[in-house]
């Protein structure tokens, strides 16, 4: 029974493992700002708020699972090792796909094409992406991380359009709910490390020019 316990886990850990991968290898995938970069924003002020607004979003991602932990809010311990990671966002448009190249190649790293890339289309799949975080996450008790998503979204929005608020939620009740919510809130996380790097290149490849 342990040792089943212990597979379990190091498979857990892999599918974590795998949904990293993505926020790791972006990183070095990166073009230097400068060369082969795309054209300009209209409005690069928006890329600079969407940085800061990134940078909140990952302290607060960071900070509700603390919270989590010193509390034991969900009666259980809500390690990333605990849970299979659920990527809500694979059969729709989100950073991932938009900020990269669809076709990786060989290796497991997706990579900015510095000739196709579309900086318009990038910041679409991160409003996506967070979009679909803020829908999952009406039924969490932090509104934090509620509100720094919404303040993010409407960085990245262009038009003057309102964000859409999703219906409150009724709270979370089952077991099988709250070990979903510590395994969104983990990929929740990991996508924000992603978002924030990416933010941090558009906005350094923007002053750059």
């Amino acid at each position: 029974m342990e040792q089943g316990g212990r597979l379990c886990r190091q498979g857990a850990g892999s599918r974590a493992v795998l949904l990293l991968l993505p926020a790791l290898c972006l990183t070095l995938a990166l073009p230097t700002p400068g060369r082969g970069l795309p054209p300009p924003l209209p409005a690069p002020h928006r890329l600079a708020e969407g940085l800061n607004r990134s940078r909140e979003l990952l302290e607060a991602a960071n900070a509700s699972l603390h919270r989590l932990k010193e509390l034991g809010t969900l009666g259980f311990e809500c390690t990333l090792e605990e849970v299979d990671l659920e990527d809500i966002t694979k059969n729709q448009t989100n950073t991932i796909k938009a900020c990269t190249s669809e076709d990786p190649g060989t290796g497991n790293c997706p990579a900015l094409e510095r000739s196709t890339f579309d900086t318009s289309k990038c910041l679409q799949g991160i409003y996506e992406d967070l979009n679909a975080y803020r829908a999952e996450l009406k039924n969490f008790n932090d509104q934090k991380v509620l509100a720094t998503i919404d303040e993010m979204m409407k960085a990245l929005k262009t038009s003057s359009g309102s964000v859409p608020q999703p219906s409150a939620g009724a709270g979370l009740t089952s077991f099988k709910e709250r070990m979903r919510l510590c395994s969104i809130l983990h990929a929740f996380r990991i996508r924000t490390v992603t978002i924030n790097r990416m933010m941090n290149y558009l906005t350094s490849a923007e002053s750059s020019l």
